[in-house]
């Protein structure tokens, strides 16, 4: 992979995985729009690595204090206040995703990587129902109305991201806002439950890379991947709960069917990629 490439790459990255307009569809659309090689696990681990260092460090404050209420509630022996029930929440949202995710990733990857057509009809869909969600919840609750059964909801909708097309936080977030939540807790939990899925799934990619090395000349193209997607997931963390908060979510919803229309278009006019 020649440098071009892993900055595009890490970009795409870093503003699609935390937009919700799906990092996995972006990545899979566009090199097969430009006629790119597949990128291969060296890329695949940088940019995994990427998005955790942006997301751990615009939320670092929540880290810690998610850390300090697990070990307080542990000593407590009491899940007492909402600080002290949070990081079990955190945590067994975590679980529908890590399990689905270890049983059929790589039947679902097989299925839709080689098929533009229907992660295009996904990419529809799926804005279509984050609009239909954000026009129609309620928009009242707040974290501190997070309870087990919303929380694990929005867990298991997070399986739908595996998905190419889905978006893991646009799931989330259009399960938030069904749920009754605002725009920006929504999109808040969102993120935070996604640390742990992010993390393991960076921990698990590196322990393969390092078993198998890091292809002759790969080096550098995976530490630009690195830092674009850190420093673009950084800023567009920063500037989705910005925006959430006095905007709703129809630019994304409009863009995704803009694109998702237009590759289908494409393809059905006998483009191939």
């Amino acid at each position: 992979m020649n440098m071009l490439h892993a900055a595009v790459l890490g970009a795409l990255q870093g503003f699609s995985e935390v937009l919700p307009i799906s990092s996995s569809a972006h990545l899979i659309l566009v090199p097969w729009l430009l006629n790119w090689p597949e990128s291969g696990l060296t890329f695949d681990v940088a940019l995994h690595l990427g998005t955790f260092l942006a997301l751990t460090l615009y939320f670092w404050r929540d880290i810690i204090e998610l850390m300090a209420a697990f070990f307080d509630a542990l000593a407590s022996r009491s899940l007492n206040s909402q600080a002290k029930r949070m990081p079990f929440l955190v945590i067994a949202v975590t679980i529908p995703a890590a399990v689905i995710g270890k049983l059929f990733e790589h039947h679902i990857e097989a299925i839709f990587r080689s098929n533009p057509l229907l992660i295009a009809a996904i990419l529809i869909v799926f804005g279509l129902l984050l609009g239909a969600a954000d026009m129609l919840g309620r928009k009242r609750m707040v974290l501190d109305d997070l309870t087990l059964s919303s929380a694990m909801t929005i867990g298991c909708m997070q399986c739908l991201a595996l998905i190419p097309g889905v978006s893991r936080s646009g799931i989330t977030i259009t399960a938030g806002l069904m749920l009754g939540f605002t725009r920006e807790s929504a999109a808040r939990f969102s993120f935070i439950m996604s640390l742990p899925i992010v993390a393991g799934a960076a921990l698990l990619k590196t322990l393969h890379l390092f078993k198998h090395g890091i292809p002759a000349g790969e080096g550098l193209p995976m530490l630009i991947g690195i830092g674009v997607s850190a420093v673009t997931g950084y800023i567009s963390v920063a500037f989705l709960l910005r925006f959430v908060q006095r905007q709703s979510l129809s630019p994304f919803v409009w863009y995704r069917v803009i694109v998702g229309t237009g590759l289908i278009i494409a393809i059905m006019a006998g483009f191939k990629g």
